[in-house]
């Protein structure tokens, strides 16, 4: 007797594509930002907050991905050459992960917007929070490079949009619960995970520089 047979999942791919988009979105950095921006507003604000967020860098996100490639053409730029750009880039984002630099700017973004005279909330769900911190240059270069090496396969896509989906849900869920979450994580713990995340994103980016390098010079 014939069965429906599913198509197998790329588990190899799903997990690449998972941890890429985890350490260029880096959920638990962005976490204590979210908290500080959100600190003394409503819990109904709070909560509007993170899901407006995480719904704007998705559809950004999505637009880069199906739409990044035709820029690229119009712009004139190959996919190698954006490939190895886009892990230059990476790599460059995992030394501010490994130093702290990363941080340190996000908390200088969080006090310039979160003013000490200001009373109302704000909203925060374009800018900090979905550009750049979400949707950053990190998140667009991944998705870009990870669609583009899809070959037009529904299903390599499918996989890659989980992976970013799977992402966004952890912001999401991080930034529902980031207040009780920093008090029992600690700034000190939160550090530590940044760093070897950091570590993790530079071998990545390495590999998606050699990658461009090699498709430039054999093509």
């Amino acid at each position: 007797m014939d069965r429906c047979v599913m198509p197998a999942i790329d588990l190899a791919l799903l997990s690449a594509a998972f941890v890429t988009f985890f350490v260029v979105i880096d959920p638990i950095g962005v976490m204590p930002i979210f908290a500080g921006l959100t600190q003394g507003t409503s819990a109904a604000h709070r909560r509007k907050m993170a899901i407006k967020s995480v719904l704007i860098a998705t559809i950004i996100l999505l637009g880069f991905a199906y739409g990044g490639e035709w820029l690229l053409s119009a712009l004139g730029v190959s996919l190698d050459a954006f490939r190895a750009a886009g892990g230059v880039l990476l790599f460059l984002l995992a030394l501010d992960m490994i130093f702290e630099k990363r941080t340190e700017r996000r908390e200088d973004r969080a006090g310039k917007l979160h003013g000490e005279g200001e009373h109302a909330p704000e909203d925060i769900s374009v800018f900090p929070m979905a550009i750049p911190m979400l949707a950053g240059p990190g998140a667009i270069a991944s998705i870009m490079l990870y669609m583009s090496g899809s070959g037009g396969d529904w299903a390599t896509q499918g996989v890659v949009l989980a992976a970013m989906a799977a992402n966004l849900i952890v912001c999401l869920v991080l930034f529902l619960a980031a207040g009780p979450l920093m008090r029992v994580m600690g700034d000190t713990v939160a550090a530590m995970i940044t760093r070897i995340l950091g570590v993790i994103l530079a071998a990545l980016a390495a590999q998606f520089i050699f990658d461009g390098i090699a498709g430039a010079l054999l093509g």
